[in-house]
């Protein structure tokens, strides 16, 4: 879990509730976390009726939004005003509507809880605005995550549901859905819901429960590659090409092009062991075995190749000097290409 977010939501599970909540940024897992958590539990059920407000950003100005900041609680401590897309708030980039933020924020009223989500983005610090603040506020600005974070992300959150996963499954789960946090854990939400908890959740029943092909898949076809295993990229190449609908090129040739871009950059890396790519790489402990087997079939003049070979064919899948090949044809093609 982030650091930040772990901070505040110890803090939160102590019932200490702060004034103002400033959580921006692009990775939006962590603030709807956070400001889900203060919805269900900064109040009771029967406080919430008359002391809970959400509202959209899109949908209210600064003062709206102020004016329900400023009321005084009924009957209960607190009142919760929670503020959803608060980056589209109308007038909060505006001279008015931020220095109506800042005036707040100097002097935030002490029983109400204030979460301004602001996400995909953060805060512009030219502004006054910007600057100030993260100072007078609870902030934190969540970033996406590197991918050697993404199964070590998916180890913690399984672990905290009280399961368990191989660590294979994990990294499988974090290469198939990427940095999108949101997705990621809905996928796991997913295996978990008829998953025996006494039991491990393996490779084989990750790919059956988020729809990988069990044999044929993006991820057997990297290890064809980097084992110029002829035969069994040849049969893959076939079987994407015969099923196109559920095996889309472009987002193949994409992830190929991600693998052989590190394998690129791999080659300058000073330290080749496991320990010195997954440093320099940012990628996972688990992962970092294929990259030492992609650099001893692969030199640095091939992988340079490889780059404008997967640049040329997502330039013919995206109809330039295609001529009359199809996406399979294409897809063959390349992959003879690569291994040659």
């Amino acid at each position: 879990m982030d650091s930040s977010a772990k901070k505040i939501l110890d803090k939160l599970k102590t019932k200490k509730f702060d004034p103002v909540y400033l959580l921006q940024g692009e990775e939006t897992y962590y603030i709807d976390l956070i400001s889900n958590y203060i919805e269900e539990h900064a109040l009771s059920e029967p406080e919430k009726g008359f002391n809970q407000v959400i509202v959209y950003g899109k949908d209210a100005s600064m003062a709206t939004i102020l004016t329900h900041a400023r009321r005084f609680p009924m009957m209960a401590e607190r009142q919760v005003v929670i503020v959803r897309e608060a980056q589209d708030i109308p007038d909060l980039n505006k001279e008015t509507g931020s220095k109506l933020l800042l005036d707040y924020l100097s002097k935030p009223s002490p029983t109400t809880v204030l979460v301004l989500c602001h996400k995909h983005k953060t805060l512009d610090k030219r502004r006054e605005l910007g600057k100030k603040a993260e100072q007078l506020s609870v902030s934190a600005t969540f970033k996406k995550p590197y991918d050697n974070q993404l199964s070590e992300f998916v180890l913690s959150y399984v672990k905290e549901k009280k399961y368990s996963i191989e660590d294979s499954a994990a990294q499988v789960l974090a290469e198939y859905v990427g940095n999108d946090l949101n997705r990621l854990t809905n996928e796991v939400d997913k295996i978990l819901i008829s998953h025996d908890a006494k039991d491990t959740i393996t490779t084989t029943e990750v790919m059956a429960k988020v729809g990988i092909s069990r044999e044929y898949n993006i991820f057997e076809l990297q290890k064809a590659l980097i084992n110029k295993d002829w035969m069994q990229a040849a049969k893959i190449s076939n079987y994407f090409e015969a099923n196109p609908k559920k095996n889309p090129v472009i987002p193949i040739v994409a992830f190929l092009y991600s693998f052989f871009s590190k394998v690129l950059a791999a080659h300058s890396v000073s330290d080749r062991t496991s320990q010195g790519l997954t440093s320099a790489l940012k990628i996972s402990p688990y992962a970092s075995k294929d990259y030492l087997a992609a650099l001893q079939r692969y030199p640095q003049p091939k992988a340079l190749e490889i780059i404008s070979l997967l640049r040329q064919a997502d330039l013919k899948l995206k109809g330039v000097n295609s001529g009359s090949e199809d996406e399979g044809q294409i897809l063959k093609e390349l992959v003879f290409r690569l291994m040659v």
